[in-house]
Parts: C-alpha cells; structure tokens; sequence
C-alpha cells in the first residue's frame, strides 16, 4: 500500500499534468545556459515556503534589472555535475574532453560570479563562492580550449621522432611503386593501413614476389594486403612510439586530474552555486521575455488577479478574478462558485488561477497587471475533465469522486483546490449534495476553493452559506455568445436551450423543452437577470460619479490656482511695500547722520545721541520685521503653488483614467513633450524626486519625460520584417545541425557561411556542425572559419555522446 507521502505526490504530479505547469518548466528550461541548470528547472516543483519565495523573486529582480543595465555574459555552462565524483577515485584520470569541460566551467562560472556580484543581494543569498579559477588556468597550461593536447616539451621529442619515423616508411614503401618491375605486380600505387600499418595492395596472382607479411584478402581474392619485409620494424617503431604519446598524454592527463581533485570539494561548492545562479538568471530571462509583473505574495494576500492571461493560449481572453469578501456578515470569501454557459471560460479560468499560483511559486512573474496577488499555497490540487478509465472499471463520476477523496485528504488551511463541474455525471440531486458536503468540508479545513457547475441549488448555496461568494461568466443575449468577462457576485445561467438552438437542435426540440422546464427556474431566471441588470447600473452609476469627481477636481483646482495669483499681486505689493520702506531707511539713516555731524559742531549732550541711535536701530528693526514677513509669505506661495503644479501633471492621467483612456504603461506609443514627438514607452524612471517620469524611446534616443508632458497615441501599424533589405519571411532558412560529411573544403566552408548568415537572420543563437574526425583537415578549416568570423561568439567540441571531436557547437552573439 502506498504511504500518504506517495499519495500526495501523484496527486501533486496529476494536477501538474492537468495545469500544464510541465510545459511552463520546458519552455523555462530553454531559456537556460546550462544543461544541467536546464534539467533541474524541468523538475522543479512549486516552493510552499512564502519566505523562500519571496526571497527567489528578489533574486530574480535582481538579475533582470543587472540584464536591463548592461546584458549578461551568454556564454553556455558545459555539464560536470557527471565528472565530480570521479576526482574522488584514486588512480582516476579525466579524458581531455572532460578536463577541457571542467576548465571551461571554471573560467565561465567565474565570469558569471563576478557579474553577478555587482548586485550585494546575491553576495548575500549565493555567499561566497570558492575561487576555482586556479582550475581553469592549471587546465589550459595542458590543454587548449578547442580540447586539444598542447605542444607540451615532454610531447616534443616524441613527436618528431614519429614524424621521422612515418617519412623513412613512406620513403621505403614508395619505392616499390618507383620500380617497373614491381609496379606492374600492384593493384593500387598508393600505400593504404591495415591495422595501423602501412601495406601494399598486391595482385593476388603475384603472392609471394613481395616478400612480407600479408595482412588481409579483398572480399573478391583479387587482391591481398603485404606488409614488405622492409617496413615491419618501421611500422613496429612507429606503433612503439605512439604507444609512448600515448603512455605520456595519460601520464600528463592523470597528473593534472590530481592537481583538480586537490580542489574537487572547492569545485562541488563551486559548481552548485553557478548552477543555482544560472537557474535565477534563466528566470529572470523568462520573465523580461514575457513582459510579465511579480504577483504580491505577503501574508495577508488574497486570491486577487487583474488582466490575467493563460500563459500557453495565445488568443488567451484577460480575466479578473477577486477572493476578497463573501456573501453573509463580510467575512473572507475562501470559496467562489462561477457559474454560466459552456464556452464561457469557467474551466480556463480554473486552469489560468491554478497554473500562475504555480509560476508564482518558482519565482517567475506572471501574465497578469502589476497589483495582482497570490497567497503562496502549500499544495496546489486539482480535479478537471472527464478521467474515464476503462482499464481501471472507473467511470466518469467515480474517477472525479475518486480524485476529489484525495483532495479532501491532503487539503489544509493553505491549499488551493480547483473543482471543475463539481457533482457532474450522476442524478443531478445526489449530484448537488454530494457537492455542498465536500464544499462544506473543504470550508471547514479552511481551503480556497475555486469551483464550477451548472447546478442550480450550489448557486443557492453560495448566497446562503459564509465564506462563499458566487460568480458568473457574462453571456451576451443579443449575440448569443460569451464575452469571458467573470462578473462576482452574482451567478450565471447555463443558457443551454440557446446555445442548443444556435448549434443546429431542431426549433421544435427547444421550444419543447422549454415547455418542461420548471416554473420555478423561470423565477429564478428572472431574478439572475434582474441582477445582472442591477449589476450595470451599478457599473454605470460608477463610472459617472469618477466623472463628476474629475470635473469637481478640476474646478477646485483652477479656484486654488486663481487663488494663487491674487496672492502672488498681494505679496508683489508688499514686496514693493517693502522696498520703499528699505528706501525710507537709507533716506533717513543719511539725514540723520547729517543731523548727528551738525550737533557735534554745537552743543550736544549725550542723551540726545542715545535717542538718535535707539530711533535708528527701531527703524532699522521694523524694515527687517517686514521684509521676514514678505519672505516667509513668499516660500508659503511658492508650496502652493509646487503642490498645484503636482496636481495638474496627475489631472490629466486621472482624467484620462476616468475617462476609460489606457493608463500609461511600458510598451505605450505617445507623443513626447512640446513638440509632440513620437514615441515608445520604455520603463519608468526610478531615479525621479517627485512624481511619475517616464525614460520614452524616441527613435534611438531614450528621454526621461514627466508624465504631464505625454500623451496617449494611437498604435502604429507594424512594419514589415526586414533585415539589411530582405524580407524576414523570405530569409534562408537556419538548420539546428549542419552536416559537413563528404563535402570539399570550399564546399563546407560556403554551407557553413549561408548556415552563419541564416541564423543571424532566424535568430538562432546556437546550432551544431558535424564535420567528422578523420585527418582533422575539415575540422581544422571549419575551427578556422569560425574564429574570424565576427558573428560567432564562441565555438566547442560537443559532449561525447552527442559527437566528440567529430562536432563542434556554435554559439552566435
């Protein structure tokens, strides 16, 4: 029997495969510079500690503003994860296609550490990572980055003398094709190997003319393959010292795995933090790329989306889903129950809440307004579609009660349960209450629950119980068609007679049907109705009272600003005022001295200076007393009138917004400043004091501009792809794997220019080449061509068992 843990996890796993969430983790894992990083992220499974996600999507912000300021270093991360325990083995020794891998991670990951440090907050998460790039440099003294053993001394002498070892036998062997007499007795002038020795094709009819050893017949007897007499000890010498290299390469190789295992528990700590980096950053790519916002997650947060997308649908209908209040004494809704026509969008509703909240708790941001929230669920279950198993004697009603069972078990007060035409497939009757027990249920465990039906007693059951709210998918009369608008609050009708009739059913059979249904569904037919017509009034009502909110807005603000302009000419006169009076004492400070210097020249007394110098300074005093108070009215108006001038740069947004007028937003096409120039919103201004700045792109320049000086413009048509002056559509087509095997050098060098110019045109930033190993000519030639052109960043053999030496991987800029 498997234990609760198994059955939560399939349970878990199911409703994975029910939401997508799978294809959401491959489409990620694209995105990744690493294989490794790429196969964990396919894996991942929905974090239920809001700490720890709140904490991944500031690392993900993090990455993606570090993206925005300057790029990142898209270098691919080669697979070692494989190729660490064996630095722990004694006598183990790395192959140089594994060394080289190790190297190249060591250098790459250090890169990546140091980009990544210019931001404290990965410091503070990743910590500090062993420095491993002594690795990469003990790895490129031996070994070059194409994975090539370099021209080491120790390698030197063996080398030539091989070398001059296989001219003395291709002398020696030579020879006989030079001689007439010999000449006639070979099938072939030209030496070939057999076993890594060089042999001569001899004419079967003259066996025994060349002396030597015969290596092999032809499938037809006409030919055997001799190795002359003469070339046995050179081709023996040869073998014995390419047995030498060889011996020597395993000897440098195993020397070098030592000085990397001295490291290895350096290079494990090192690994894992790259690789737990480059999943941060393969979100943060994720998110920029699907222009998605970070969902509110604290620990208050209800169940609260705006404009929110279904991820995979591209025709994908923008909902508004809100868990706020319930239908009795104002408490929390845990529970909503949407209701209305097949088609509507109920069932895609679940799906898109279901498969966000899982996006939310990787890290990503999602396809839904800035503002939307998402409490983080400790189990995400699920029972949609019809699970009919014939296999398993399950039929449709007992696979979703089976699933439901399940649910019931592993739901608590912090999971999200999304029902999918709860108490469906049975007598309706039995159906219905079986629903409102296990909704009853999960409401006491205290789960959020989203659920769908078209059973007429659950919408009865929303208004009468706590917790419960109802909801609806509008459903437009005239058109007879769902709009996909969820409306809260009130619920639906299943519109089935109508959809029937519009889908081809007979006008009788409906208009029969009619006949049978109840009188007191009629009724509350009636009264869904009235609600709904109730329901836009209310929206109506609304939309008038912004207005008139606006206009009332406006008014006072154009009173305080004429108010302003009063006081400016008050304080103007003052400052006038004020100037004379300044005047006046200058005038009379001067007489007074005068009057001062004539009393010295006659009697004076010291009484009658005293008097003269307290009438002074009064006078002096009074002049700074009004100009303080003409200072102090002037720094009042100028506050005034910045907090106007705030409130007019707001006005017209406000207006703009009460007028049903889009909000501005990155990716908005406006006109900027006086002018009125053309433009495209990039992002807002982080750097502005006061007020909302926007950085708009007016063609290749980007320009911070208050919001006041925008306007709204309507959308340009889209151009036509073109690249240099070709058509996009018409652009060559790009091969994930070209295939250089039997072609001539130029042949292959001009397939591989048209593959370089065909990606660069597709944007496909890697692709492979196979070029086989054979001499290593058309490797070579290849290798070449790849390291002058300017359009390739970086080249590498392929792992082993994707090719080796015999395919090199190209990474475009």
């Amino acid at each position: 029997m498997p234990d609760e843990s198994d059955e939560r996890a399939a349970l878990a796993q199911k409703t994975r495969k029910l939401l997508e969430f799978d294809e959401i983790l491959q489409r990620l894992a694209q995105g990744s510079m690493s294989e490794e990083a790429a196969a964990i992220i396919r894996e991942e499974i929905p974090c239920a500690d809001p700490l720890a996600v709140e904490k991944t999507k500031e690392l993900v912000k993090a990455a993606m503003a570090l993206i925005g300021e300057g790029g990142e270093p898209r270098r691919s991360l080669p697979s070692i994860g494989f190729l660490l325990p064996k630095l722990g083995v004694e006598g183990a020794s790395l192959e140089l296609d594994e060394a080289c891998a190790i190297g190249l991670f060591a250098e790459r990951g250090e890169e990546l550490r140091k980009w990544l440090s210019q931001n404290p907050l990965f410091q503070e998460t990743l910590g500090a990572p062993p420095d491993c790039a002594p690795v990469a440099t003990a790895v490129f003294k031996v070994i070059d980055k194409e994975g090539n053993m370099r021209d080491l001394p120790e390698l030197r002498a063996i080398k030539q003398r091989i070398r001059g070892l296989k001219t003395a036998l291709d002398s020696a062997v030579s020879r006989y094709a030079a001689r007439d007499e010999v000449r006639h007795m070979l099938q072939s002038a030209v030496p070939s190997q057999r076993d890594g020795r060089i042999v001569l094709a001899v004419r079967a009819n003259f066996r025994g003319r060349i002396r030597g050893i015969v290596h092999e017949v032809s499938a037809s007897g006409q030919t055997i393959f001799v190795e002359p007499e003469e070339a046995i000890e050179k081709n023996n010498d040869i073998i014995i010292e390419t047995k030498n290299l060889a011996a020597e390469i395993r000897k440098i190789l195993l020397n070098l795995t030592c000085a990397i295992s001295e490291r290895r528990f350096d290079l494990k700590a090192f690994h894992l933090a790259i690789i737990a980096a480059e999943i941060i950053l393969t979100k943060a790519r994720y998110s920029l790329e699907t222009s998605a916002n970070f969902a509110i997650s604290g620990d208050d947060a209800k169940v609260s989306l705006s404009q929110a997308r279904h991820p995979l649908l591209r025709t994908a209908v923008p909902i508004d889903l809100t868990m706020k209040k319930g239908s009795i004494d104002g408490a929390d809704a845990r529970a909503l129950i949407i209701t209305g026509p097949n088609t509507g969008g109920k069932t895609v509703t679940l799906k898109t809440l279901g498969l966000l909240a899982m996006m939310n708790q990787i890290g990503l941001a999602i396809p839904a307004a800035e503002g939307s929230a998402l409490p983080v669920f400790d189990g995400i279950f699920a029972d949609i579609g019809d699970e009919q198993s014939i296999g398993q004697s399950l039929s449709t009603f007992s696979a979703h009660i089976a699933n439901i069972a399940g649910i019931i078990k592993h739901c608590a007060s912090r999971s999200l349960a999304l029902l999918d035409e709860l108490g469906s497939g049975t007598d309706p009757q039995e159906g219905c209450a079986i629903a409102m027990a296990v909704l009853d249920c999960l409401i006491e465990k205290r789960a959020t629950l989203l659920v769908t039906t078209h059973h007429g007693i659950l919408k009865n059951y929303g208004y009468t119980r706590a917790e419960v709210e109802n909801a609806s998918v509008e459903f437009n009369s005239d058109t007879l068609s769902p709009t996909y608008r969820i409306i809260t609050g009130i619920p639906g009708e299943s519109r089935a007679l109508e959809i029937a009739e519009r889908n081809g059913l007979a006008r009788g059979i409906v208009a029969r049907a009619r006949l049978y249904i109840d009188e007191g569904h009629s009724d509350v037919s009636a009264l869904i109705g009235g609600l709904k017509d109730k329901h836009r009034e209310l929206d109506a009502l609304g939309a008038q009272a912004r207005l008139e909110e606006a206009h009332l807005h406006e008014e006072r603000r154009k009173s305080d600003l004429k108010e302003l302009r009063l006081k400016q000419k008050e304080l103007e006169l003052k400052a006038g005022f004020a100037g004379g009076a300044r005047l006046l004492l200058d005038e009379s400070r001067k007489t007074l001295e005068n009057l001062v210097r004539e009393l010295r020249e006659g009697e004076i007394t010291r009484e009658k200076t005293l008097k003269v110098n307290e009438f002074l300074k009064n006078l002096a005093l009074a002049a700074e007393a009004e100009s303080a108070l003409v200072d102090e009215e002037r720094r009042s108006l100028a506050t005034q009138t910045q907090r106007l001038k705030r409130e007019t740069a707001r006005s017209p947004g406000d207006c703009a917004a009460a007028n049903g007028a889009p909000p501005f937003a990155p990716g908005m096409e406006v006109f900027a400043g006086e002018a009125r120039r053309r433009g495209t919103i990039a992002r807002k201004d982080k750097k502005s004091a006061g007020g909302t700045t926007w950085i708009v792109e007016i063609g290749s320049l980007k320009i911070s501009l208050p919001e006041s000086e925008l306007e709204p413009a309507a959308p340009s048509p889209p151009p036509r792809a073109q690249i240099s002056g070709v058509d996009y559509a018409s652009s060559p087509t790009a091969r994930a794997e070209l295939r250089l095997l039997g072609m001539r050098m130029d042949e292959a060098r001009e397939a591989l220019r048209r593959q370089i110019d065909a990606a660069a045109l597709c944007g496909l930033k890697t692709f492979g080449v196979i070029h086989g190993k054979g001499e290593g000519i058309l490797q070579k030639g290849v290798h070449e061509m790849l390291k002058n052109d300017p359009a390739v960043e970086d080249y590498f053999f392929a792992h082993p068992e994707l090719g080796g030496f015999g395919r090199t991987e190209v990474v475009l800029r």
